[in-house]
């Protein structure tokens, strides 16, 4: 497969929700994806694909548990229940894409690196910005309010 030039994810005080586990969290995305975009601006394999789409959706999955789980101990679905629901199907919908996109694959559908990495970066930027970023809004006034 051929070499494209991708274009690296850069990290910036924007992408913080002042919650340090989650930012934390985001910024190994952020040089996880940055990692796979160096790895695939050299030769392209399958097995390259296969081995990233697998070391992200890990690592996603692993943060997805993290957010999720504030968001049960903080009781975020109880307070606002559409942004908490809609929190939880974005989630679903990056590991059903990562998952679908792995198996087009062992079945010889090649997705393009630049595809695969604009997909990443795309999503990861706007969930950050949107749905993150309100998470920790609501984590923080939560973190703030004495306790009962």
């Amino acid at each position: 497969m051929s070499k494209q030039l991708i274009v690296k994810l850069e990290w910036n005080e924007e992408f913080e929700t002042g919650i340090t586990e989650i930012d934390e969290q985001h910024l190994i995305l952020v040089n996880a994806i940055n990692d796979a975009s160096e790895k695939l601006s050299g030769d392209i394999s399958v097995d390259l694909l296969q081995q990233i789409t697998i070391d992200l959706l890990s690592y996603a999955v692993y943060h997805f548990e993290t957010e999720e789980e504030m968001m049960q101990r903080y009781g975020y679905a109880n307070k606002d229940y559409d942004s908490a629901n809609r929190h939880h199907k974005e989630h679903r919908y990056f590991s059903s894409k990562v998952l679908a996109i792995r198996e087009n694959l062992k079945s010889g559908k090649i997705i393009l690196a630049k595809d695969l990495i604009d997909f990443l970066q795309s999503w990861l930027i706007n969930h950050i910005l949107h749905t993150d970023k309100e998470l920790g809004v609501f984590l923080l006034n939560e973190r703030l309010r004495p306790s009962s």
